[in-house]
């Protein structure tokens, strides 16, 4: 079963749910997309018979959590598993038997103001205990950083509650965590009926800066899944041990250190990469990554990397720049002329979206990845 839900729906998405007939909870966004495409909606009622009975779910946003938790039998394992993922503080209080050794602190919002800023092993990394896709993360190396950040999070807190649910973004308290050094990687992975990880791609995540929080840039390759994939799956089964997942989907962001140390930035539940942008893994190596976990298939590694010697595939989050200047339009255009190949682009509202969209390429040159990553894309703002 896929719970469809705001903010976006991929043709890619919804060519599949026509093509397999997979049932689909019937929602607003859901009617929306079988306008176009037709679909095998379900109501709750037999939604929920179909969580009870312990069929796999995926869902495109965690904006659907909320639903999960009101239609999910208690004492089920797939909430318990959600809220051990979802809540970074609960996660690495139930990895401390793996990594013992790992610094973090979880504080309510109001008492950030109480701490002293020399008791902390600086650099850490604050964010929210309960958050996504960048929001409200600050890494702090001097006692600058974080007044600017305790000043930046009275400022705008209030205006992410009104773009995020309380169950994808906020419980009032942040973690502070030690600043983890190396390779930043997102990776799409499943556990199995046996707890056995299934990883369905990995994604290098490249930032402008030390500095750089965004996710402006990620990417992959034949030789990026050659190279981490045995350590990944390694490194999963080894977390598993301790989360328990069953038959559960995951985006996991990551570092590896110099050292070969893998260390878990957050997990994030009944999803792979948001707003359908795991569709990379189609656009790369022809996997639907959904399809892949809802029928148990593993992928053929060998197979799918043949020919792909050298190709780079990305997905960029076209975010605003910040400040942002007044937007008439986006030059969309323009954006892709810098460009090889561009697979595909997904156009969002910007009056409504922190961000202009999405742009999938494929590529042999790292110059465009150089490009985008340090571009604030201002010279494609039409005013």
């Amino acid at each position: 079963m896929i719970i469809l839900e705001k903010p976006f729906v991929s043709n890619e998405l919804k060519d599949y749910l026509e093509a397999s007939q997979v049932a689909v909870l019937k929602n607003e966004v859901a009617l929306e997309a079988a306008e176009t495409h037709t679909l095998n909606l379900i109501g709750d009622t037999e939604a929920r018979e179909r969580i009870a009975a312990g069929e796999r779910i995926y869902t495109t946003s965690e904006n659907t959590l909320d639903w999960i938790y009101a239609n999910t039998p208690a004492g089920n394992a797939l909430t318990a598993t959600i809220d051990a993922m979802k809540n970074k503080a609960a996660m690495r209080r139930l990895l401390k038997s793996v990594y013992p050794d790992f610094f973090f602190e979880e504080v309510e919002a109001e008492k950030l103001h109480n701490i002293d800023f020399s008791s902390l092993p600086c650099p850490v990394v604050l964010k929210p205990s309960v958050g996504f896709f960048s929001v409200g993360v600050y890494t702090i190396r001097t006692r600058e950083d974080w007044t600017n950040a305790l000043a930046d999070i009275e400022a705008t807190s209030a205006n992410w509650k009104k773009l995020y649910p309380e169950s994808v973004l906020g419980n009032g308290k942040f973690v502070i965590e030690k600043y983890i050094h190396g390779e930043e990687y997102a990776v799409d992975v499943y556990f199995d009926d046996d707890g056995n990880a299934v990883i369905l791609n990995i994604l290098k995540h490249d930032f402008s800066s030390e500095s750089d929080v965004s996710d402006r840039l990620y990417y992959t390759s034949k030789e990026i899944i050659t190279e981490k994939l045995s350590p990944l799956t390694a490194f999963f089964n080894r977390v598993n041990t301790v989360l328990g997942a069953r038959n559960f989907p995951t985006h996991v962001e990551l570092r590896i250190e110099a050292s070969g140390r893998i260390s878990p930035i957050e997990f994030n539940p009944m999803r792979f990469a948001g707003c359908c942008c795991t569709d990379v893994g189609l656009f790369a190596y022809g996997i639907r990554t959904y399809d892949y976990f809802l029928n148990n298939k593993k992928p053929d590694w060998e197979k799918l990397l043949e020919g792909k010697d050298g190709k780079i595939y990305t997905m960029c989050v076209l975010n605003k720049p910040v400040p942002c200047p007044p937007i008439r339009e986006f030059d969309y255009d323009a954006l892709c002329k810098k460009f090889e190949c561009v697979r595909a682009v997904r156009k969002f509202d910007f009056r409504e979206s922190t961000t202009f969209g999405f742009l999938f390429s494929e590529t042999r040159n790292t110059d465009e990845l150089k490009f985008i990553v340090n571009s604030d894309l201002k010279e494609f703002i039409r005013s």
